[in-house]
């Protein structure tokens, strides 16, 4: 086989008027395929659907087999168009010339050249990669020459072509093509527009097996020799041809010379730029881990590499993640290096597992036993229990019993004492379910006894938002007293007891008022009582609404969290509104929307009040619950200094009523001469206080 490479330099003035480029995405309206060819950006079928240069039409094909798309400007048929890998597949024709049959020596007039101008916006390269030249024939050189241009001044026109020679119609062989009634070539890189032609020689004595000669380029997988060919072949047959393609406008900058500048490419998010491989010019493409158009804005997405176990192999639990996948063993299982390549070996062997299974067996025989047991000492227990009368006593409504031994398992044998009062040590709990308890034992007899007190008016939460029946009218004297001492009684928990008591359900419910509306802090049943050096518990409980959010997030309990509990009921106190009110108002929200707005709560306070003494004490009271509900737990003040700017508070206002002039500062000076609250009246350490209008208060032996 002769190769025959005739390499022709041409010099040529170059102008081109490059279009403005937009980076936007495949716009609405525009086609998005024609002919079974999707068309993605940056191709495009119609004006303002494409980048320049990637412009294309859809035409009938003439045959009324429906439409087909073209390169626009051309009649090149595009069968394939792809994003990453830039490539796009076209159908070209195939050249030809016939020789004379009564003068071997000559060919007829009517050859063709198969000339294609594809590359009208410079953006094509016929692929190095996928194509090859195939010239058929007896005794012929066939070529194609081809314009490359490296974006110089100058173009250059290349030759490519190959010697096809047989001796007779038997010589060329079906499927090979190296010479014999058949060659092939590989071309270069950097090919644009083509043309084939041929040389002229004597075919006397081949005219009848090889009358013409044949010369196309084509996908190097779509085209096998058969000597069937050398006597005729299709004279209008296409073949495909892949061409890639790349953005090569700007002067076909490369991807350092064009990121940063108008008309820039690669929008999408997770993309990147790549100097093109087959002339000058750039391509995008998706980052690792994502798939899909990066010309366009969003247009790569992650790839979920678990539903691709073929591509993305995982020997275990495979979990996607954004741009990548993790993949560990399954439980039991252990690998020594990277479960994505190597599979995960269990972490005991065969003999271990045998040995474990036998071990558990005979623990669940143990386990088995036992139970049988304790299910024996339960029915007699039951029996003990009915013979002394338990069965009567558990009709008591009020009254629940433990057994000693519980009652020991509660306190750790009495092993804690959180302080000591009238009533007798108070000893800490826990039950079964974690709940910390106060239990209470007399001192004065060898038979504990509980008494509660008698809460003749119930609780704040009735008086304040009960039924009209339960609802009184409530003076702005007696809400400042009742704020004042609940206040003294919270104060006196956090730093005057023995140990630190963090209530941690603070709400209207759980103050109790008596006959003489003396406020009595109640439910400790759900408080949370802390030694110094523990601030955390596991299980956050409370009323949403008053809980606080730090407490509520992280578990911390601390006195500042009854601050922000006592904010909420002092709102409540004197906008007379529950947490929610009007179905679905928040009274937190609404009063510090309107706190920010006006610098005043004035527009919900209580419509009971309208004296201007009365909105300027409500004033104050609004403010310092502002200052109680501050989400930050270090700017809110403490129970201290709440009790003594309620303190305050009343002695100017009792200072003040017949004297509206005098100042602040001479309220906080007469506030000096208040006499200090006795504390025993407004705590009260029963762990559950339940109490009603008409009936005793609730006995819990479960509380002491």
């Amino acid at each position: 086989m002769e190769l025959l490479l005739l390499v022709f330099l041409l010099l040529a003035a170059m102008s081109a008027a490059v279009e403005s480029i937009t980076s936007t995405a495949v716009k609405t309206g525009c086609q998005e395929r024609c002919g079974g060819v999707d068309i993605p950006y940056p191709f495009g079928i119609g004006p303002g659907c494409s980048r320049h240069g990637f412009e294309l039409s859809c035409v009938s094909n003439g045959s009324g087999a429906g439409p087909i798309a073209v390169l626009a400007g051309t009649s090149i048929q595009v069968t394939r168009l792809s994003v990453e890998p830039a490539e796009s597949q076209v159908m070209l024709p195939v050249g030809w010339q016939c020789y004379n049959t009564s003068q071997p020596t000559r060919t007829y007039p009517d050859w063709r050249r198969a000339k294609t101008e594809m590359n009208r916006g410079g953006v094509y390269r016929i692929s190095n990669t996928h194509n090859m030249l195939v010239v058929l024939g007896c005794n012929t050189v066939g070529y194609t020459e081809s314009l490359r241009s490296e974006g110089g001044a100058y173009s250059s026109t290349y030759y490519i072509g190959c010697m096809s020679y047989c001796n007779n119609s038997a010589s060329a062989q079906d499927g090979q093509c190296a010479g014999v009634g058949c060659c092939h070539v590989d071309i270069p890189p950097g090919l644009t527009d083509s043309s084939v032609n041929f040389r002229v020689y004597d075919h006397t004595g081949m005219v009848d097996y090889s009358p013409c000669d044949y010369a196309f380029l084509t996908d190097r997988t779509n085209y096998s020799f058969r000597r069937a060919d050398l006597i005729k072949m299709d004279k209008n047959r296409n073949v495909p041809v892949w061409l890639d393609w790349a953005i090569r406008e700007n002067g076909s900058m490369s991807c350092a010379e064009a990121k940063g500048k108008p008309g820039y490419a690669c929008v999408s998010v997770h993309s990147e730029c790549v100097d093109s491989t087959n002339g000058p010019g750039y391509n995008c493409k998706c980052t690792a881990g994502y798939e899909g158009n990066a010309y366009a804005p969003d247009g790569c997405t992650n790839i979920n590499e678990c539903d691709r176990p073929s591509d993305y192999p995982c020997h275990g639990i495979c979990q996607d993640t954004d741009g990548s996948y993790d993949c560990k063993c399954h439980r039991g299982y252990q690998n020594s290096g990277e479960p994505k390549e190597q599979p995960c070996s269990p972490k005991f062997p065969l003999a271990a597992q045998i040995a474990l299974g036998i071990t558990l067996g005979i623990s669940f025989l143990i386990v088995g036993l036992l139970f049988i047991l304790m299910m024996r000492q339960k029915r007699r227990m039951n029996e003990y229990f009915r013979k002394n009368g338990g069965s009567v006593l558990q009709k008591v409504e009020n009254i629940k019993i433990f057994t000693k031994d519980e009652l020991k398992k509660i306190t750790k044998n009495n092993s804690e004492v959180l302080g000591q009062g009238g009533f007798g040590k108070v000893y800490k709990g826990i039950l079964e379910d974690n709940t910390l308890v106060a239990m209470k034992a007399s001192i004065e007899v060898d038979v504990p006894m509980l008494v509660y007190e008698f809460a003749a008016n119930g609780n704040l939460q009735d008086i304040l938002h009960g039924d009209n029946n339960r609802r009184v009218p409530l003076p702005l004297d007696l809400r400042m007293d009742i704020a004042v001492e609940a206040a003294e009684g919270l104060r006196y928990m956090h730093s005057s007891a023995n140990r630190t008591i963090r209530h941690g359900d603070v709400k209207p419910a759980n103050i109790l008022l008596n006959d003489k509306f003396k406020p009595k802090i109640s439910d400790f049943g759900t408080s949370k009582l802390l030694t110094v050096d523990k601030d955390f518990t596991m299980f956050v409980v409370g009323s949403m609404g008053y809980i606080d959010p730090v407490f509520h997030k992280t578990g911390r309990l601390t006195q500042k969290s009854d601050v922000y509990s006592f904010g909420v009921v002092l709102l409540e106190l004197i906008t007379r509104k529950p947490t929610i009110y009007d179905a679905n108002c928040s009274l937190l929200i609404d009063f510090q929307k309107a706190y920010e707005q006006e610098n005043s709560g004035r527009a919900m306070f209580d419509k009971d009040f309208t004296i201007e003494e009365e909105i300027f004490v409500l004033e104050e009271i609004g403010r310092l619950a502002m200052e109680c509900l501050k989400e930050k737990v270090e700017e809110r003040p403490d129970m201290k200094e709440v009790a003594e700017q309620l303190v305050i508070l009343r002695r100017s206002r009792k200072s003040r009523q017949g004297n509206y002039n005098i100042s602040p500062q001479q309220f906080e000076e007469m506030s000096t001469e208040e006499t200090p609250l006795s504390l025993e009246t407004a705590v009260s350490v029963s762990s559950s206080v339940l109490s009603a209008p008409s009936t005793p208060a609730k006995n819990d032996f479960s509380n002491a």
